[in-house]
């Protein structure tokens, strides 16, 4: 794994665990509920990312990705937010987004995952956790039915894809994706936009 695609693996997993800690927190489970929803939050997509590509998950020799998950959990129980929902927790989960969906699609590209699976891939990675999370948290999951989180993911992972083709360096290709996930999932939010639902 690129030194770039593991650190950017380690910000989503702190971003993710904390998430998933506090929703947790919220559904008043105990310490060992708590560390399994940061768990679950911050490494099933990148897992899914990894056993799609035929390879192992990341986690089972980096020791790094559960120092990240502690470190969540440790900052999730210390700094509780008032709200189910607080803006700073809401923007962590952005941003955890906007980095997942850029080294998941960088990872499977350097694995050389054609341009839709590479695509497919980051989405995953960025969502998955937190879908999964949702449902062992018994709330309804954010991804089915507002702020367009598959969307935004989408969205940003072509714009990587789309820049990587054009041989940019690599920082413009990640700042600028991520700025498209972060703008997009901030709109949504804001002006209250979905995709159409069925009557």
């Amino acid at each position: 794994m690129g030194s770039l695609v593991f650190t950017l693996d380690l910000i989503a997993t702190f971003a993710f665990a904390v998430v998933g800690a506090r929703v947790a927190i919220n559904r008043n489970m105990d310490y060992a509920g708590i560390i399994l929803i940061a768990l679950v939050a911050s490494l099933t997509g990148g897992t899914l990312r990894n056993i799609f590509l035929g390879l192992a998950p990341s986690w089972l020799d980096k020791y790094q990705y559960f120092l990240a998950v502690i470190a969540a959990v440790l900052f999730a129980v210390l700094a509780p937010a008032r709200k189910p929902v607080g803006f700073f927790i809401l923007s962590i989960d952005t941003f955890g987004l906007a980095v997942a969906v850029i080294s998941g699609t960088q990872f499977a590209l350097e694995k050389n995952a054609p341009f839709y699976s590479a695509a497919l891939l980051g989405v995953t990675t960025a969502v998955a956790g937190g879908l999964l999370r949702d449902v062992l948290c018994q709330v309804e999951p954010i991804l089915l039915h507002r702020e367009t989180i598959g969307t935004s993911s989408l969205l940003g992972a072509i714009t990587y894809l789309a820049l990587d083709s054009l041989s940019l360096p690599a920082a413009i290709s990640t700042i600028t994706a991520g700025v498209v996930v972060l703008a997009v999932r901030a709109l949504s939010i804001k002006f209250n936009l979905n995709l159409p639902k069925a009557r």
